[in-house]
């Protein structure tokens, strides 16, 4: 008996006496409908009624289509079956969803490999993609293999999940899965072992990055908190140390070793630094202050970070650290061998470990780089800082001195001391864009495009009269306005009349300043409000002519004028004198559309020095250098001493090699100006050892 005849008999228990069995119920039940409706209706409606779905048949289809899917290596068989089974589409997708989890949990009993599991999993992600899955069922099969293997195997299925990290970020997936991968992650960081685990949980950290956007607000420390759990455990009490053993010890040591007994190589290093338990205690002291900064803001606590600052850093520049070459060495030898460098994410605070750990090139880079980053924080702007956490001005110069000193001693530690301290320092300051992006509230790096809001209205436009399109019985475009329609229709082609000889009417320095000369003349005696000279108009085109016809344009003087009406009675005054009455004066050409032998005239009358273009690098000369030098243009750009932005901005301009030699040239003339002649060319050439290239440029 269904729910629905069960319903209704308990509504109608007077029709439908409970004491009937359920054949004679259903019986009369019909019966009823067909006195209702007619026996012949009473078929059709049964004929016609929605078959119900089975759970339990559609599962066991689709456990064994699954089942052959993963022995067919094929998932064509599991959508067939999938397009078969008759009911709702959210029925089916639920259902196979539960058949998978129950392959993957027979797997799980059988202890099968890894790859059986990742099979199954690849199986699921191809029926999310066919649409026959819910698309959170990859993930839920990640999470339940994750949580039943032991963490060796976890390691290779996580290497699935980071190998596949695309597929996860596509739209298909990202939306549905990306908080069940939070989850897994999380879950697995809670098994691991920050400090024999370091480098699984960092996988996973950086999996995270790749997955999640960069401003997606819960994998960022938005109000700055700090691991105040990180406690660095040492010996605080005194009465327990063994600094005071040490030498004893190493007297009675000294003496069971006989002479030539061990080799030098094998020899322990004498200790160099006086160490002690007071420096023992106020170094690792530091540390307290490392993992909790807000701590520098108290007077009484800073003053003892101070101190104890000053102590340590002065161990750190009293005693340089020597050439590591027997560590590279070892080094070396330890990879040859097949090994992996070994590290650890906690300090070892043995009172034993202090002299290696001090000797030690990055355990010191390790102190002074926790330095850099306290500095950072407590001298930069965080957005969540509280009122009173200010520094006063002791406390700043304090803070500048000694990141000074930080970095001098990096550069001091070997190996590539210099190239560290860079790295690190350029790494701090990016740091600080991040602060600055931090502090505006994490705004999104991308920018959308602004939406206008109010939506267009549909304009109907409206036909134009012939006459206006010109295709009236006259032909005539009207502009609305008669001057400008007589202008616009004196040619049918516009760009024809602009290239016709007659609009060049380029006057005569004498025609033109004429009237300017003769109000200049003082026996005209014309007040200075009057004259021409004063009309913007005017001596906006006297400009012009004087560009193209007047030497005096281009000449330059110390003279200063304070309006352009002060400047053109300056140009009148020098051509009444120039100017001939009689003659008119010729066209002076400009570099625009003149020969370069009417420029060199030009600049020879004007100069009685020897002309400086004939010494410049021209265009095709560098073209010529540039296809010659080719990729050997750096070392022309060290004998000139290019800064190291100069170089990067070329590379980035330009991949090809004869451009970035062309780019360095022009640079180069930029840099030198009237200095960059042919012959100074030529001797930076010759320097480098490019002798024949400046022949050839010698000759040309």
């Amino acid at each position: 008996m269904n729910y629905k005849t069960k319903s209704r008999l308990k509504s109608r228990p007077s029709e439908s006496p409970s004491f009937l069995s359920a054949p004679e119920r259903t019986t009369r039940n019909g019966g009823r409908n067909r006195k209702q409706f007619g026996g012949r209706s009473g078929c059709m409606c049964a004929n016609m009624s929605p078959s119900l779905f089975n759970f339990v048949e559609a599962k066991d289809k689709f456990t064994a289509s699954a089942r052959s899917a993963l022995t067919g290596k094929s998932g064509k068989h599991l959508l067939n079956v999938f397009n078969q089974i008759t009911g709702n589409e959210s029925e089916k997708k639920t259902t196979l969803d539960q058949a998978l989890r129950g392959v993957l949990g027979d797997q799980i009993e059988q202890k099968t490999c890894c790859d059986d599991y990742l099979s199954l999993i690849y199986l699921s992600i191809d029926a999310v993609k066919e649409g026959i899955c819910s698309a959170t069922t990859p993930f839920i099969l990640l999470g339940d293999v994750l949580d039943c293997l032991p963490l060796d195997q976890c390691d290779k299925i996580f290497s699935f999940v980071e190998d596949n990290v695309s597929t996860w970020k596509s739209n298909s997936f990202y939306t549905a899965g990306k908080n069940y991968l939070l989850r897994m992650c999380n879950d697995l960081l809670r098994r691991l072992s920050k400090s024999q685990n370091t480098v699984f949980c960092g996988r996973i950290q950086l999996f995270l990055a790749r997955l999640f956007p960069l401003s997606e607000k819960s994998g960022l420390n938005l109000q700055s908190q700090f691991n105040l759990d990180n406690i660095t455990v040492f010996n605080k009490n005194e009465q327990e140390t063994t600094f005071s053993q040490k030498p004893a010890e190493e007297k009675e040591d000294g003496m069971e070793v006989e002479e030539g007994e061990m080799g030098e190589d094998d020899a322990p290093a004498p200790c160099s630094i006086p160490i002690d338990y007071n420096l023992y205690r106020k170094f690792w002291t530091l540390q307290d202050y490392f993992r909790n900064p807000v701590q520098c803001y108290d007077k009484f606590s800073w003053m003892t970070f101070l101190k104890f600052s000053d102590e340590t850093l002065a161990v750190f520049k009293s005693y340089k650290l020597d050439d590591t070459q027997a560590s590279k060495r070892k080094l070396e030898e330890l990879r040859a061998s097949g090994g992996e460098h070994v590290y650890f994410a906690k300090f070892l605070t043995s009172e034993k470990l202090m002299d290696l750990q001090l000797s030690d090139s990055n355990f010191r880079r390790h102190i002074l780089l926790q330095y850099l980053i306290l500095f950072q924080y407590l001298s930069g702007q965080v957005k969540f800082k509280s009122s009173n956490c200010v520094l006063n001005d002791d406390q700043t110069t304090w803070i500048e001195e000694t990141t000074k000193l930080v970095y001098q001693l990096l550069r001091e530690i070997p190996p590539d001391g210099d190239k560290f301290a860079t790295m690190v320092e350029h790494i701090l300051n990016t740091e600080d864009n991040w602060n600055a992006w931090k502090n505006e509230g994490c705004p999104s790096f991308v920018k959308e495009r602004a939406v206008d809001d109010k939506p267009k209205r549909p304009t109907r436009k409206r036909q134009a009269p012939e006459d206006f399109l010109g295709k009236g019985p006259d032909r005539k475009i009207f502009m609305g306005n008669d001057e400008l329609t007589r202008l616009w229709n004196l040619n049918h082609d516009n760009m024809e009349a602009c290239k016709s000889d007659s609009r060049e009417f380029m006057p005569s320095l004498d025609e033109f300043f004429a009237e300017a000369i003769e109000q200049a003349d003082p026996v005209n005696m014309v007040e200075d409000e009057y004259k021409v000279v004063r009309n913007p108009n005017y001596g906006w085109r006297a400009l012009r002519l004087l560009s193209r016809r007047s030497p005096h344009f281009f000449q330059p003087t110390n003279q200063k004028f304070k309006s352009l009406a002060d400047y053109l009675d300056s140009m009148v005054s020098k051509l009444a004198k120039e100017l001939p009455k009689d003659i008119p004066s010729e066209e002076i050409k400009t570099g625009e559309d003149d020969d370069d032998d009417n420029g060199d005239n030009l600049l020879k009358d004007s100069n009685d020095s020897p002309s400086i273009q004939s010494k410049m690098v021209t265009n095709q000369q560098m073209d010529d250098v540039a296809a010659k030098l080719g990729a050997q243009w750096k070392t022309l750009a060290s004998h000139w001493e290019m800064k190291a932005a100069e170089l990067r901005e070329i590379e980035t301009d330009s991949e090809d090699v004869d451009m970035q030699a062309k780019l360095l040239l022009v640079a180069w003339q930029d840099r030198e100006g009237t200095q960059a002649t042919v012959e100074s060319l030529v001797t930076a050439l010759n320097a480098v050892g490019f002798s024949q290239i400046a022949d050839s440029l010698s000759e040309a």
